[in-house]
């Protein structure tokens, strides 16, 4: 079986340290000591933690790309309303366009590369399918898995959705899924015979499991969902 990754204390640190300090804003703007503004303060500051978390999780170059860029996004807006630099939304916009086209690219020619690999290496091929890396922004996709030795992976979606089959696949022991959504959503089928552990949280969102419990002894084949759902859900069934 193979062994399982415990979950970063900084991660969990940061996470607590971001609600005590949404806690004391609320509280102070309760108070009348300070006025809030959506756009300013919250709408920002919801950004640049959602990147920090996602850039703690993460174990892929892909998944720093976009907790960074979630930092940034939240870093000038947040400059901006407050005045200390001054670019008009006409501008900003364009450029916030033009990262989002850098990513695809960068997406995009790490997946040909990774084709090219597979057309000419099956072990590669085997291995794409055994441990996942998918990001959906604004968008979706839809993948069916049928690999005998999933072992996990990650999954991102932003504004995005994400569709994935594991019903034909088989695990050794314990898969470990990493999942950060926010704004999006993520739903999973998985095999009767696996038994699904959620071991995330959920932060203005929600997880359901639909599965049916294995019956007996079970199988020992486990999928853990680990990660983060911000202002989204998931659902995992059979």
């Amino acid at each position: 079986m193979r062994t399982r990754r415990e979950r970063n204390p900084a991660t969990q640190m940061v996470i607590g340290l971001v609600v005590i300090g949404f806690g004391m804003l609320f509280l102070l703007d309760n108070l009348g000591w300070l006025d809030l503004d959506l756009t300013v303060h919250i709408l920002p500051t919801v950004l640049i933690a959602a990147g920090i978390l996602k850039v703690l999780q993460t174990r892929t170059q892909s998944g720093i790309i976009t907790g960074g860029a979630l930092i940034a996004v939240g870093s000038v807006v947040m400059l901006k309303e407050m005045g200390l630099i001054y670019i008009g939304w006409n501008t900003l916009w364009p450029l916030l366009l033009i990262g989002a086209g850098v990513a695809v690219v960068f997406k995009s020619n790490a997946n040909r590369k990774q084709s090219e690999q597979a057309a000419f290496d099956p072990l590669a091929k085997a291995e794409s399918e055994s441990l996942l890396n998918y990001t959906a922004i604004m968008g979706g996709f839809k993948q069916r898995i049928t690999t005998q030795d999933f072992r996990g992976g990650e999954i991102t979606a932003i504004m995005g959705g994400c569709d994935l089959d594991l019903r034909q696949s088989s695990t050794v022991g314990d898969a470990v899924l990493n999942v950060f959504v926010m704004c999006g959503g993520i739903t999973i089928k998985v095999p009767i015979d696996w038994t699904v552990v959620f071991d995330g949280m959920p932060i203005m969102g929600g997880f359901e499991e639909k599965t049916v419990p294995p019956t007996g002894a079970g199988s020992g084949k486990r999928l853990i969902v680990r990660g983060y759902i911000i202002m989204g859900g998931m659902e995992v069934r059979n």
